[in-house]
Formats: structure tokens, C-alpha cells, sequence
């Protein structure tokens, strides 16, 4: 199981991929275990002396400084930062002028705020959770997308009458109390009698009632239920309507108006290594297991594989890997706004933008 970080709370993400209990990390940037170890490239070294350049290499330009920088993950490692994992790897950062470092997140690490305070440069959260955050005073910006829809599901047993997120009166769902999708789904459907169970992370409690409900992600949860032989059905969560950017790039206003070029060469270099990951998963998945050694390798390859869709499909598929539209997050705002969520609705040009992604 994985992640389920919100922006200020544990909502919206899942466990860690192959534990059944959430990993509390005791301070953003000292946090215990292998997996919560920060990731990064080689420490930039000092240029070398030229004792007598001739005229030729005089004229030649010169090194791109590098500069530190850092993005703060989601989650722990795992394949979902397969294209981070890749840019690292490769040496897109490197070549982009980063001495980049990635830093998990985890339930109680706040990606908005650690980026928010300078801590970082750029972070990973999903699309409710930016807007969210600006709501508060965040002054956020998404800049790219891996994902264009969320692979956010609830899960149901197979005999237990659920077909559609209408049936869901009458039965027990575990989940986030904060999770803004599950606010939604509740208004459209009028599930006044769902009953409401607290999400902990774990499977045991859906799986030992046949009647109850988990939320999940359909990249990590079903291989876990899989190897359980728990037979379940699954209700995507944007089916429902509710169509959010899953692990959103951003970083800051103030990053954006000092160095746009920096942030210009780490959405390139992202996508860079999303668009490698595509076809060499396999490759990078290794490097991301030395983070996370708790998630195997088997695991991470049935990740990978059900991920593309959401990585490459919908609008990626033509207009490129990382974009986003303002129609669709016009329409997260709206409805945010009607379940109460959001207190008013800004300027959506305020909260995205795609002009530091490549040109397809």
C-alpha cells in the first residue's frame, strides 16, 4: 500500500506500497528508516584550473553552474517518482545545471509548507491539495503534472452489492476524514448513510468485513489484495467526476519571478525522465528499491505497468507529457467550492501554469 498525504493532513494518498501500518516520520528532514532518506546527485565539484587555455578553448562557453536543489516527494520511493528516479539517474538534473536532491515524503510531512518555507525548491502534492493550500495562504503554484487523473479508488469485496459509488449507503468506508474526493462523492451521491470509518492504512479492517469499503490507489492496492486472494471490485474515483491532477509539480510565486529559468530547466528535465521511464521502468526501478527496500521489485514493476495510463493517457497523449488545462482545474475549484471545501474560488491562472513545459 502507499501513500495518503494531504497538503496539512493525511487525505488523500495511500500507505507505503507493501506495509499495513502508516511509517510516522519524526521530523521533516531527519526522518528514520531507508526509505526516508533523501536522494541525491553527486555534490557539485570545483571547476578545474586551466593553466594556458589556448585562444579555441578560451572561446568555448563556459560550464553551466551547478546549483543545489531539492523535491520534496509525496510519498516514500516508489514508482509513482519513477520519472524523478529517472532524471536522476540519467543525469537530466546534472545536465540541467541541479545538484538535485529528492526527499520522501510521508503521512506527516507537508510538501506545500516545506517548499512554502524554502526548505526546497519544488514538491509533489495532488491538485485539491494546491489549491487547498493557496486557499490558506500558500502561495503555491503547479507547474506540471505526472499524472492526468488520479488513480484514487475505493475498493469493495465482489458479493458485496456495490456497483457504483450510489450503493455505498449502508455500508462501512474507510476513509480519510479530510479526503476532499470523498466530500465530494458524498454530495453528488447523497450517501447520508455511509457510515464513516477512520482510515488507518491498513487492509485488515476491509478485509475481515465483507461489507466495507478502503480507499487505495489501483496501482498499489490491488497487488496486495491479489496476493491475499481478497477478490474486490474497484470504483476509480474519477469516474465519479471528480477529475484531479495526481502528483502535481510546484513550486513557489517567489521562485517563479526570481529564477524562472531554474524552474523552466527542472520541468524539462522531469519530463525528461518520465518520458525514459516509459520504456526502461525496469532500469530505474532498482535505484528507487535502495530507498525503499520494504517494496519489491515485483511490486514496482506491477506499479509501473499501471501507471502508464495515467501518466501518458488523456491530454499527455497529444499535447505532452505534464500538461494540464485550465478547464480542468476550473472545474476541481467549482467543485470544491460546492462541497465547501474552498471558502470562494481565484483567478485559476493564479494556480498553474504550463509555460515552463516542453514544447510538443
Amino acid at each position: 500500500m502507499k501513500r495518503f498525504q494531504r497538503t496539512l493532513a493525511l487525505a488523500t494518498k495511500r500507505p507505503a506500497a507493501v506495509s499495513l501500518s502508516l511509517v510516522m516520520i519524526s521530523s521533516l528532514l531527519a526522518a528514520c528508516g531507508s526509505s526516508s532518506t533523501p536522494v541525491s546527485s553527486s555534490a557539485p565539484t570545483a571547476a578545474p584550473t586551466v593553466a594556458a587555455a589556448s585562444p579555441a578553448a578560451s572561446a568555448a562557453p563556459a560550464a553551466k553552474p551547478i546549483v543545489p536543489a531539492t523535491v520534496v516527494l509525496n510519498w516514500f520511493a516508489e514508482p509513482e517518482h519513477g520519472g524523478n528516479f529517472a532524471a536522476l539517474s540519467k543525469g537530466y538534473y546534472k545536465d540541467a545545471g541541479f545538484d538535485m536532491t529528492l526527499m520522501p515524503g510521508g503521512p506527516s510531512v507537508s510538501s506545500t509548507q516545506i517548499v512554502a518555507s524554502g526548505k526546497a525548491q519544488f514538491g509533489m502534492a495532488n491538485g485539491d491539495d494546491i489549491l487547498v493550500a493557496r486557499q490558506e495562504g500558500i502561495p503555491v503554484v503547479a507547474i506540471a503534472t505526472s499524472m492526468q487523473k488520479s488513480p484514487q479508488a475505493l475498493f469493495y469485496h465482489k458479493d458485496a452489492g456495490v456497483k457504483d459509488f450510489g450503493d455505498l449507503n449502508s455500508h462501512k468506508v474507510y476513509v480519510a476524514s479530510t479526503a476532499s474526493f470523498w466530500q465530494f462523492i458524498k454530495n453528488k451521491y447523497k450517501l447520508t448513510n455511509a457510515q464513516e470509518m477512520k482510515y488507518t492504512g491498513q487492509l485488515v479492517n476491509f478485509v475481515s468485513d465483507k461489507t466495507a469499503l478502503t480507499q487505495g490507489y489501483v496501482t498499489s492496492e490491488p497487488f496486495t489484495m491479489d496476493q491475499q486472494k481478497v477478490e474486490y471490485g474497484t470504483l476509480l474515483v474519477a469516474d465519479s467526476g471528480y477529475k484531479i491532477y495526481a502528483g502535481v509539480y510546484f513550486t513557489t510565486e517567489k521562485m517563479i519571478a526570481e529564477h524562472p529559468d531554474q524552474v523552466k530547466a527542472f520541468v524539462e528535465a522531469t519530463v525528461k525522465g518520465w518520458d525514459y521511464y516509459k520504456d526502461h521502468s525496469d532500469e530505474i526501478n532498482p535505484s528507487i528499491q535502495t530507498k525503499n527496500p520494504d517494496m519489491g521489485l515485483d511490486m514496482m514493476k506491477y506499479s509501473a505497468a499501471k501507471e502508464m495510463d495515467f501518466v501518458f493517457g488523456g491530454d499527455a497523449a497529444t499535447k505532452g507529457t505534464g500538461i494540464m488545462t485550465k478547464e480542468r482545474w476550473e472545474e476541481v475549484q467549482k467543485q470544491l467550492v460546492e462541497v465547501g471545501v474552498l471558502k470562494t474560488a481565484e483567478n485559476i491562472d493564479k494556480v498553474f501554469t504550463t509555460q515552463f513545459l516542453p514544447k510538443k
